[in-house]
């Protein structure tokens, strides 16, 4: 009896394994499309849609774990609320600043259909993203804002939410500023938005999955956690939607059966830690110390960028 248990449990797993991912897509799709049809506030159905994603995936992440160290302790889980509160709020206030000019640009008769706009409105929209990320990882001013994302020494679906306020503020205000301008109607702003957001914490999460060949399209947790490498040249994988970006611009790493041997900060030391959160908030007006002031304080000096950045 009791293997027999062990392998219906195992067949279970196989099975969670390979639903996991085309039900969120099938769940998003589902979503975005009464949001649409009974002409839903957006303001009101992206955090509960984005709170059902991730009950889903942190669900996942207990049947199915792909580390089972990577799991957030009861400690993580508070530091990790507290910081997602955080974002979220940094993402209404971005939202907030490109109000006015999605009012004045944005049109409620496209000239495309929906069907026709809204893959532009996703591309579009990820390519900005891309960007946006890349520069946070090559640019030293930007970096003191989205390392704080890196510093935790594991990945999952709960630490996605720990950003620094004024990263969410860039990224995201860049991503709705670039849609608002190029005139993309209402309705293909909130469903390509639910998509972005479904993928954003789905590649982040600790859950056994593997997307094979559509890695080559679509951004996966494959994919990302080879982005939180400490080892550079396997990182890459700037795309947190599509992985199309990082094929064109030279940022794609992933192969099967490529693993980082670690996540998290190449130099742990250079940020605060997690549950430090004003203190990560203000590291970035902090002044990094001289040469000399490190040697005599007894500590390695401070490179002009952290060991973390890459291209």
């Amino acid at each position: 009896m009791r293997r027999r248990e062990s392998v219906v449990t195992g067949y279970g797993r196989a099975l969670l394994r390979l639903l996991a991912y085309p039900v969120l897509l099938v769940v998003t799709v589902l979503v975005a499309g009464f949001a649409l049809a009974r002409d839903w506030d957006p303001e009101r159905v992206s955090p509960f849609f984005l709170m059902g994603v991730v009950l889903y995936l942190a669900v996942l992440e207990r049947l199915v774990p792909y580390e089972r160290d990577w799991q957030p302790t009861a400690a993580e889980w508070r530091w990790y609320g507290i910081w997602f509160v955080l974002t979220m709020l940094a993402s209404a206030f971005a939202q907030f600043l490109v109000t006015g000019l999605m009012t004045l640009v944005a049109t409620g008769h496209p000239a495309l259909p929906l069907w026709a706009e809204l893959p532009l409105t996703l591309l579009a929209g990820s390519l900005v993203g891309y960007v946006t990320h890349r520069l946070g990882h090559t640019n030293r001013h930007l970096w003191k804002l989205h390392g704080v994302h890196h510093v935790p020494a594991k990945v999952n679906v709960a630490n996605n939410g720990v950003n620094h306020v004024l990263d969410i503020v860039f990224s995201q205000g860049c991503v709705q500023l670039l849609l608002a301008a190029v005139g993309f109607s209402a309705h293909s702003v909130l469903a390509s938005g639910l998509f972005v957001a479904a993928q954003g914490y789905f590649i982040h999460a600790n859950i056994d999955v593997r997307i094979g060949p559509f890695n080559h399209v679509l951004a996966s947790p494959e994919q990302h956690r080879l982005h939180h490498s400490t080892q550079l040249a396997e990182a890459g994988h700037y795309g947190s939607d599509l992985s199309v970006w990082d094929h064109l611009f030279g940022s794609f790493t992933w192969r099967p059966g490529r693993t980082p041997a670690a996540v998290g900060l190449h130099d742990p030391t250079s940020f605060p830690r997690t549950g430090d959160v004003l203190g990560s908030l203000l590291h970035p007006v902090r002044r990094s110390p001289r040469p000399r002031e490190a040697e005599a304080a007894g500590e390695a000096p401070v490179a002009p960028t952290d060991g973390r950045q890459g291209a």
